[in-house]
């Protein structure tokens, strides 16, 4: 299945990290597949799932994940390795969740990989797992310190 492109190359990873969050934000699955590679082996783990591999098993898991709304999920404390080819983030995701009580929040730890291509920066790999009580403890500190 063909999927749609960015209209122009991205110039970074934080580019397309913001359109990643955007498109999930927006329940929009053409957007969010459009800052993929089309490279066969990209991988997608969502917190507790199993691995997903290929661009139409990724559409598929996030297809089901829109299924209930869009994710109102916010990266927070982004940590950002970066070589000329390959950059790997790792952020800390709030997540807003509606109940039947109200609002909940929600803590993930996730590590997006991105690679460059002929293309611009793409999305290679998600990895999302359930954010830690220390990792939350770890946010508010340090959001009450100033510098």
């Amino acid at each position: 299945m063909a999927r749609p492109k960015a209209s122009a190359p991205l110039a970074s990873p934080d580019e397309i990290e913001q359109q990643f969050y955007q498109a999930l934000q927006r329940g929009d699955i053409e957007h969010l597949m459009a800052v993929w590679s089309d490279d066969d082996e990209i991988t997608c783990v969502h917190p507790g799932g199993p691995r997903v591999v290929g661009a139409a098993a990724i559409r598929a898991a996030f297809e089901s994940i829109f299924a209930n709304g869009a994710v109102n999920a916010r990266p927070e404390k982004v940590r950002r390795l970066q070589t000329h080819a390959c950059a790997v983030h790792s952020v800390l995701e709030h997540i807003e969740v509606m109940t039947a009580e109200g609002p909940q929040a929600a803590w993930v730890v996730a590590t997006n990989v991105y690679l460059k291509t002929t293309q611009g920066w793409r999305l290679v790999a998600h990895h999302a797992s359930p954010g830690s009580p220390r990792e939350v403890q770890e946010l508010f500190e340090s959001a009450s310190v100033l510098h």
